[in-house]
This record gives C-alpha cells, structure tokens and sequence, in this order.
C-alpha cells in the first residue's frame, strides 16, 4: 500500500477516537407532565442522543406500554397503553428513523394521582460495540397535585426510582435516585445524564435543528455520574426543561442471541424555572 494511503487511513482512524461518544437514550416525550387535571396525553418515543439530535435508532420493537395509576394510599393499577402506538417516521437534522407516537385518551389518564409511564423496548444491535441495547424508561406524570406512588419501585428488572418529585423539579433543585436491579440496590452504577437540547416538534416528528445550549466541549453533552455503595444517585440541576438519566448495564439480563446486553434503566423528569 502507498504511503499516503497509509497515512489518509491513519489520519482518519484517529479522526474516529476522537469523536465524541454520544450516549444512547430511549425518549419518552410528552410536553407537560405536572396538569392541573385529565386530559388527552400525547407521546412521542423514540431511540436517539437527545443532547445533540444525533443518530436515531432501531428500537427493536415493542415489548410493553403501560401506566400504574395510585392516588394516595391506593393499590396502584395497571392500565396497558400498547394498542395506542403508532410507528412513525421520525427526523432529526442528519438522520431518520422509526419511532412511535401514542395519544392516550382522557378515559385513561382523567383522575387525579399519579401517572408512571413504563415503555419497554425489543433490542437494539449496536454494530460498533458488539452488543445488544435495550432501554427499559420511565416517565412519571401527575394530574391535579394530589401525589401517588412517584418514590415506590416499579416491579421493573431495571429501574431508577425518583427519591425527589420528578414532576416538580424546580432549576437548581437537586435530584436524588436509587437505582434498582431486581428490586435490589446497585452499587457503583454508571448513569449517563443528558439534556434533551433540541426540543422535539410533535407535529413535523421532528427535533428541531438549534440547540438551546452551547456545549464548550464535548465533556458536557453527556455527564456521567455513579451511584452510591446504597445505589443513590445525586445531580443538580442547572437548567429548566427536561433531563434523561440512564443506569448502563444494570438489569438482570446481560445476554441475548448469544452475544452481550446492556439492559439500562432510563427516567425523564422535568425542571421549570421558578418566577
């Protein structure tokens, strides 16, 4: 091979070590989580690098959609959502890829209380790591200000349990979490944050192309943080809008079709700045 066939591959082999590693998240969007009372709720989820707009993903399929609904000390109940996704064609400003949208009728999410959205995926091959992907997310939503069962485990193999209402996050507030593995603790878990910077359109299916921040480096676009030898997890909050933590590798499964799997427990929350 000549030589500067050598160097032309050589220069771009570090161009791709340097390139910043964005962090995968399964988004579960919808505009507004604290409501003053029922009402329609509008979804969009989709496989992508919230921070940038990045790559946009196979999400694998569906496996479950659902909400436990609790009002106070009640029993929480389970409210399957799976029959409202819709596959869409998603866009963000370099790269397409399916997602779905879900519009939740008022029948389903009407009464006071809240609202825990669970959206578990199929699996996602990631072809430069070798390994199979699959994002197990949380949402939590509130109707009317009366709490429910915001700080109480899921049942999920994977999870990240708010310790901090995750739908009245005030800027500046400090977030606290557990992350859980089977209902257990998991100690020294890594957990990527990310800042969802490009807002989605609901109506193009679209992010848009401006980020509302500007990272100085590209140490910023994903913070990393690990949990505690309990398995909480601390983060303050700087800006209002919304914020995606992912718990890597923590589930119970770690094979599928005979090669590894990540199975991360991912959950949005909300900030809004106080007036």
């Amino acid at each position: 091979m000549k030589k500067g066939l050598i160097a032309a591959f050589c220069l771009l082999a570090v161009m791709a070590m340097a390139l910043p590693a964005s962090a995968h998240f399964m988004m579960l969007y919808t505009p507004e989580i604290a409501k003053e009372k029922g009402g329609e709720m509008d979804f969009r989820i989709v496989f992508t690098h919230p921070a940038e707009a990045g790559h946009t993903m196979d999400i694998g399929g569906v496996q479950e959609f659902y909400a436990l609904y609790q009002r106070g000390e009640n029993k929480a109940k389970k409210i399957d959502l799976k029959n409202y996704l819709k596959e869409i064609d998603w866009s963000n400003p370099h790269s397409k890829g399916k997602g779905y949208e879900a519009m939740i009728p008022k029948k389903d999410v009407r009464s006071m209380g809240d609202y825990t959205f669970v959206f578990k995926p199929g699996y996602y091959f990631e072809k430069e790591e070798g390994i199979y992907m699959q994002q197990i997310t949380k949402l939590v939503a509130n109707v009317g200000g009366i709490p429910g069962n915001w700080a109480e485990p899921a049942g999920l193999p994977c999870e990240i349990v708010p310790l901090i209402k995750p739908y009245g996050l005030w800027t500046g507030n400090v977030f606290k979490g557990r992350v859980l593995s089977k209902g257990k603790p998991v100690a020294n878990a890594e957990v990527e944050v990310e800042f969802l910077s490009h807002m989605p359109d609901m109506k193009a299916n679209a992010m848009h192309e401006k980020s509302s921040v500007e990272y100085p480096h590209d140490a910023f676009v994903t913070q990393t943080i690990f949990s505690d030898a309990q398995g909480y997890i601390t983060f303050g909050i700087p800006k209002a809008g919304w914020w995606g933590f992912a718990a890597l590798g923590v589930g119970p499964d770690t094979e599928y079709k005979g090669k590894e799997l990540s199975q991360d427990a991912v959950l949005w929350v909300k900030a809004v700045d106080m007036k």
